[in-house]
């Protein structure tokens, strides 16, 4: 069987999808609170500018891709307006229970289902937008699911990842640090997991920098590409257009 990476360890393929699952099964009801104080409330910033670059327009169709909680689905689909559709998705259950709850508490009533990225379970061409945001990483075949992204967008339809990326330079000594000596004891201090947040510091170092993951994009069918810079890199915003 072929390895793949989990955080810095290596193990088999069919192994990896099972332990990020145990990851978020164990932070998922405190996963808010912990991106509020990992980030210091900079999600949503993050976030926010995601929307503004999303431009959606009233009867667009959107595909939310490790939703989680619910953030991206939420500001779209006041976006997308009753004409328009926003699917809300995520591979963990515990996650995908935690963000539909809350949009329920919030009056929204979205569809939510179970989804593998690898293995899209859409028409092709069925969305004028398809976002991930912080999922990305976690996935074994990133080129796969970045094909099966484009797959299901219309011609000319886009997609936005948001995703953890490589801080610049004069900053990666305070930026690890914090990653491994801080988060960790956050993790355990609010979720009672610091092995939860150590994976999640170890899964930024070993996903893929800006300029290469522009070029998964471009290989998976995205024509053009633009990478914003969040955050001194911190964060990163790649914006693909299907060709």
């Amino acid at each position: 069987m072929s390895s793949t990476h989990f955080g810095y360890q290596t193990v088999d393929e069919g192994e990896k999808a099972s332990r990020v699952r145990g990851v978020f099964d164990s932070v998922a009801s405190r996963y808010d609170i912990m991106n509020d104080l990992m980030s210091m409330g900079m999600h949503r910033a993050w976030k926010a500018y995601t929307v503004a670059v999303a431009n959606l327009k009233a009867g667009d169709y959107v595909l939310d891709i490790a939703g989680g909680t619910g953030d991206l689905a939420r500001a779209f689909a006041r976006k997308v307006g009753d004409r328009g559709m926003v699917v809300h998705t995520d591979i963990n259950e515990a996650m995908l229970r935690q963000g539909r709850d809350r949009l329920l508490d919030e009056g929204l009533i979205l569809p939510t289902g179970l989804c593998d990225a690898e293995a899209l379970p859409f028409k092709s061409g069925s969305f004028d937008l398809v976002s991930v945001a912080f999922g990305l990483r976690n996935m074994t075949h990133k080129d796969k699911a970045l094909a099966e992204m484009c797959r299901v967008l219309k011609p000319g339809g886009r997609l936005l990842v948001l995703e953890f990326s490589k801080v610049a330079a004069p900053l990666q000594k305070p930026y690890d640090w914090y990653s491994f000596k801080i988060l960790p004891r956050i993790g355990q201090l609010i979720a009672g997991d610091a092995e939860s947040y150590r994976y999640l510091a170890e899964s930024i170092r070993m996903h893929p920098g800006q300029q290469e993951l522009k070029a998964l994009m471009k290989t998976a069918g995205f024509g053009h590409v633009d990478v914003h810079n969040l955050s001194a890199g911190v964060v990163a915003l790649h914006a693909g257009i299907k060709c």
